[in-house]
């Protein structure tokens, strides 16, 4: 009789450890945002990958800060040392899933950056030159 397959689990924290999470099963594409809000959020471009929202447990919400940046979205960070680290559709029944800071995680990831959104709002101090995918909005 065979084993099931255990799930794989993927770690991650706040700079300060405050905050720690687990994403259990596959982690999403990756994704680079160039858009103002993103670039004045971390300080440079925000990668991150999607997962579904049932698929993330965060220990310890209390230390969790959330920021409604607009009408359609908040962004979670760390209310101790501020690590940028989520990025929550405020339309739960229609978005499923949630984006995590992929330098948030603490464990590999094997995700590959599949593309580049809000490229025309990207900062004129650097280029793309990966070859991923380019989306203007």
């Amino acid at each position: 009789m065979s084993k099931a397959a255990e799930p794989t689990i993927h770690q991650g924290s706040c700079l300060c450890g405050a905050i720690k999470f687990k994403v259990t099963g596959q982690l999403g594409a990756g994704e680079m945002c160039h858009c103002q809000q993103c670039r004045q959020w971390t300080g440079h471009i925000y990668a991150s990958t999607e997962v579904p929202r049932m698929a993330l447990s965060i220990d310890d919400e209390s230390r969790l800060k959330w920021y409604p940046s607009s009408k359609k979205v908040r962004r979670g960070f760390c209310a101790d040392c501020g690590s940028p680290m989520f990025f929550d559709p405020i339309d739960q029944e229609k978005h499923q899933w949630i984006a995590i800071a992929l330098g948030s995680f603490t464990t590999p990831t094997a995700v590959k950056i599949e593309q580049h959104i809000f490229t025309l709002e990207k900062g004129d101090y650097y280029e793309i030159t990966d070859g991923a995918k380019q989306n203007e909005t």
